[in-house]
């Protein structure tokens, strides 16, 4: 994706033109994704889990379909998607079992304002004052599996073989309630930071 679409702000003067460019970025984005997969295999027909649902992958029609729903997914679904089976065909790496926050990832200090707006404030709005909440709903729509730590903790496969690890604090008498996403070290050589953003992000809004 063009780096540009991810970006702290958004607001004010030449929303639409910066809009138009983001958009342009993704067909960019997409159509060499398509052409990539075209020199990777011969295989047209694939399928890739991705979070609570599947999608069929048709590399000769170049399109994409929810088997629960029958419809394309979103645009930067369609390109995480497409990254993913790219880098599927190639060999994924095994999860390590360190790790890391976004921080560590590259260009993750730059951008964590972003993250923390996207993905952990979510989080803390909405589970902040019941962290049962959220062990339910990762364990029951995601089949994660709880952790004793912190208040609230479930690591999940969002793809298969990529796993993210949710923390979350309840909040007491001297600090509010905190929030943190962990990812697996492996996800660096799987996705560059803004997939791995968009991924934690689109997770986020499911819960």
């Amino acid at each position: 994706m063009n780096k540009n679409s991810f970006s702290p702000g958004g607001e004010g003067k030449g929303e639409g033109e910066r809009e138009r460019k983001k958009l342009m970025g993704y067909e960019a984005a997409i159509s060499k994704s398509w052409a990539e997969l075209e020199n990777l295999t011969r295989e047209k027909s694939h399928t890739v889990r991705f979070v609570d649902d599947e999608y069929s992958i048709d590399l000769e029609k170049k399109s994409i379909l929810s088997l629960s729903a029958n419809v394309p997914p979103k645009t930067h679904i369609t390109i995480l998607l497409l990254h993913y089976l790219a880098r599927r065909l190639k060999g994924l790496p095994q999860p390590t079992g360190e790790w890391i926050s976004f921080k560590q990832l590259d260009g993750g200090q730059f951008y964590y304002s972003v993250f923390r707006k996207r993905v952990l404030e979510p989080i803390i709005k909405k589970y902040g004052e019941s962290p049962e909440g959220l062990i339910s709903e990762l364990t029951r729509r995601f089949k994660g599996k709880e952790v004793k730590e912190a208040d609230a903790s479930v690591v999940f496969e969002v793809f298969d073989g990529i796993p993210l690890f949710i923390k979350l604090w309840r909040g007491d008498e001297e600090f509010g309630p905190e929030a943190n996403l962990l990812f697996d070290r492996s996800i660096s050589e799987i996705f560059c930071t803004e997939d791995a953003v968009i991924t934690a992000e689109v997770v986020v809004s499911m819960i």
